[in-house]
């Protein structure tokens, strides 16, 4: 089971990420390009976790003093530091030649995500605001890889997005750093040095309302009526207003403004909103040959 933690599988739902150009694309049921997808989220998730398991063993010292990072397998001795290397080798390897069958150019860009993260791990995350830049670029790295996988245009509007909410999340989580500190009294990483609450709460209410603009203009966007063959898909922004303010809500009253994919497992708030949103973009996109809804597009 420690090993199984330390590849910490639970994060690789950030991977999903690859299937997002395919959907905004209205091509989300060829097969054989969700197939491609699927083994370029297994080679993506094979490589995160390599990054996952260098981070680790670059700062087992550090995570011992935090309250929940004590408890991974490097930090708490559960997993070797030889044995983590050997694990992490084999990873990159399996990652990278999975990468390759699935396509040449995915390569690339997963080579790209690995060199960024191993800067990151080696002290780019110890600078502020530069970190959380890094973090977010990851998502659109993500995003860029499902467009080469399956070989669909990827829009400008969907890397604003996707590099908007990363940043929101990853603000989220740098302020339950700041938060630990100040109840601690110890830093748990060294950027936290160029952070305070009251920034990063100006810093969050400023993405999230740029978010909502940007969504809603996207959905509004003559260019993407014109390809998807809708103007409905501005209805989809009640669903994500509604998954901002449920975000924020957790940071500012529960005080939950830790793991974003930890949150997604465990709100059920969050999981009908996605579920929520999911369901009335599919409708909107996919439903062109099915009566009923035929009749609703007629009304609305």
């Amino acid at each position: 089971m420690a090993y199984l933690k330390l590849l910490r599988p639970k994060d690789w739902a950030k991977n999903l990420f690859l299937f997002i150009p395919l959907f905004f694309a209205g091509n989300f049921f060829q097969t054989a390009k969700l197939i491609s997808l699927f083994f370029g989220f297994v080679a993506f998730s094979l490589i995160a976790s390599s990054i996952y398991i260098i981070n680790d063993y670059r700062d087992r010292e550090d995570d011992r003093k935090h309250p929940i990072k004590r408890n991974r397998p490097l930090a708490s001795g559960a997993v070797s530091p030889s044995a983590a290397v050997v694990i992490m080798a084999l990873l990159i390897v399996a990652g990278f030649g999975i990468a390759w069958v699935t396509r040449p150019e995915f390569v690339v860009v997963l080579g790209v995500y690995f060199l960024l993260n191993l800067g990151y791990c080696f002290g780019l995350k110890n600078i502020a605001i530069l970190d959380i830049f890094i973090l977010a670029a990851g998502f659109v790295l993500r995003i860029k890889s499902g467009s080469v996988i399956a070989d669909v245009h990827l829009s400008e509007w969907i890397i604003i997005m996707v590099l908007l909410l990363a940043i929101f999340m990853a603000i989220g989580k740098r302020r339950d750093d700041v938060l630990l500190k100040v109840n601690s009294g110890a830093d748990m990483r060294k950027s936290v040095k160029g952070y305070n609450l009251e920034l990063l709460n100006v810093l969050l209410a400023v993405v999230s309302s740029i978010i909502v603009v940007a969504y809603l203009m996207y959905t509004m966007s003559p260019e993407v009526k014109e390809r998807l063959g809708t103007y409905r898909l501005y209805y989809t922004g009640v669903f994500v207003l509604a998954g901002l303010m449920r975000y924020l809500q957790l940071i500012y009253v529960s005080a939950e403004s830790g793991s974003p994919t930890r949150i997604l497992y465990k709100d059920r708030f969050i999981q009908v909103t996605v579920f929520l949103w999911i369901i009335s973009f599919v409708t909107i996109l996919y439903s062109e040959n099915v009566p009923i809804f035929n009749i609703l597009r007629k009304l609305f």
